[in-house]
């Protein structure tokens, strides 16, 4: 009798029927540092929302239950969400954190780059998806630090919390940024796409994000 009510509830709406566990924690974290115009600010958000609306990102995020949070981050003290944690369990869920996404104000302006604090702030943020099977931090950015800790006790921190990190290095000229992702940013098990202009960001986000949430490492 009681297998039958709760059955019946389900049905009705009234408990959530059965559903896939999260798959994927993503944080998605932003540079809105000094190097970063207006107008690349606008590539990267208009970038990112294309990329959540491609057709088969969302249908491996419904699929595998993916759940998406965004931080804009700059100097020191200079982190923030700027999208909270949206589980992605439907096309309207999509295009919902899409809108978000392409209306999102810039929260950090005249600042300094500081991706170790980036990822101190990211670490905890996990602590609010807890059943998620894979954490992965995202980072982007244009330039290598000169502000906050030192970046790889940041990722030692994430890899002795079992998170990821991968990373999209946005280069003005040769690969410094794509190297130093490589040597000091990324975990072991992540890894860096390199855009060689900011125009490239939003191939770049989509090949990234679609990588990340199909559970290829490395």
């Amino acid at each position: 009798m009681k297998f039958i009510r709760l059955l019946t509830l389900s049905c009705w709406g009234l408990i959530p029927a059965i559903a896939s566990a999260c798959e994927t924690a993503l944080i998605l974290t932003i540079d809105v540092s000094n190097s970063i115009d207006p107008a690349e600010y606008r590539l990267q958000t208009d970038g990112l929302a294309d990329a959540l609306r491609d057709p088969e990102i969302v249908e491996t995020m419904i699929r595998t239950n993916v759940a998406v949070t965004v931080v804009q981050w700059s100097g020191v003290d200079r982190q923030t969400v700027s999208i909270p944690w949206r589980r992605i369990r439907t096309a309207l869920d999509a295009d919902i954190l899409a809108t978000q996404a392409r209306l999102m104000e810039r929260a950090f302006v005249l600042s300094d780059t500081a991706p170790a604090e980036a990822i101190y702030f990211s670490l905890p943020l996990f602590d609010a998806v807890p059943d998620c099977t894979r954490k992965v931090i995202d980072v982007s950015g244009d330039g290598t630090p000169n502000g906050g800790s030192d970046v790889r006790a940041a990722r030692q921190a994430a890899e002795r919390a079992g998170v990821t990190i991968n990373g999209i290095a946005i280069e003005l000229m040769g690969l410094a940024i794509t190297n130093f992702y490589r040597s000091a940013v990324i975990t072991r098990d992540g890894f860096v796409i390199t855009a060689r202009t900011h125009r490239e960001y939003p191939a770049a986000i989509r090949d990234k994000i679609l990588r990340e949430i199909s559970r290829i490492v490395g």
